[in-house]
């Protein structure tokens, strides 16, 4: 995964320069990453969605380690590794869940946000439904749901950090959230 790591590095090392637009140009790299580590070989089913886990992983790395905003990255990194998943007919909806796991899992590790990740993770999944043809609310829950799986692994504060964070972002479903999170349906 070297030249994964070079490819991400020197994708956002243009962003810093100031040539580019951070979610943009990570939507980019994770979609082409993953079509191209696809088309290389392997089962389409299995590598997709490792793929697309490694490549946020890496992404969301590599931001800290630049500077990048990892925030506005992970919308980038989650939208186009799920785009990337889809056009290689890849498993969509695991590939959501895996790429959320993956996001707050680096997060924690590299000291950003993971509250804000998450919120970013989602956001990322709903611009990825949108862009792929599929249920916005149904991609949303899904990143939800490996944000969270990945946030109680962590540990209680994390988890309740990330809920807390999910439910009061004004710009996700609130509707999808609330349900999941709290088990209630108005």
């Amino acid at each position: 995964m070297s030249n994964l790591a070079d490819d991400i590095k020197n994708a956002l090392s243009s962003v810093v320069s100031g040539a580019g637009d951070v979610v943009a140009t990570t939507e980019n790299v994770a979609k082409d990453t993953i079509v191209k580590t696809v088309q290389a070989g392997g089962e389409v089913a299995t590598t997709s969605v490792d793929t697309a886990g490694q490549v946020v992983s890496e992404g969301i790395t590599q931001a800290s380690a630049t500077g990048v905003s990892i925030t506005q990255a992970v919308t980038g990194f989650v939208t186009g590794a799920i785009v990337g998943v889809k056009d290689v007919g890849g498993d969509v909806i695991g590939a959501t869940s895996g790429v959320a796991e993956e996001a707050i899992k680096t997060a924690s590790t590299v000291g950003g946000d993971v509250g804000m990740v998450a919120v970013s993770v989602v956001e990322g999944a709903i611009g990825a439904a949108g862009k792929i043809g599929e249920d916005s609310g149904n991609l949303a829950k899904h990143a939800a749901i490996g944000t969270l799986k990945a946030a109680d692994e962590i540990g209680s504060e994390v988890g309740s950090l990330v809920r807390k964070a999910l439910l009061n972002a004004a710009a996700l479903p609130h509707d999808i959230l609330d349900a999941l999170l709290t088990g209630k349906t108005d």
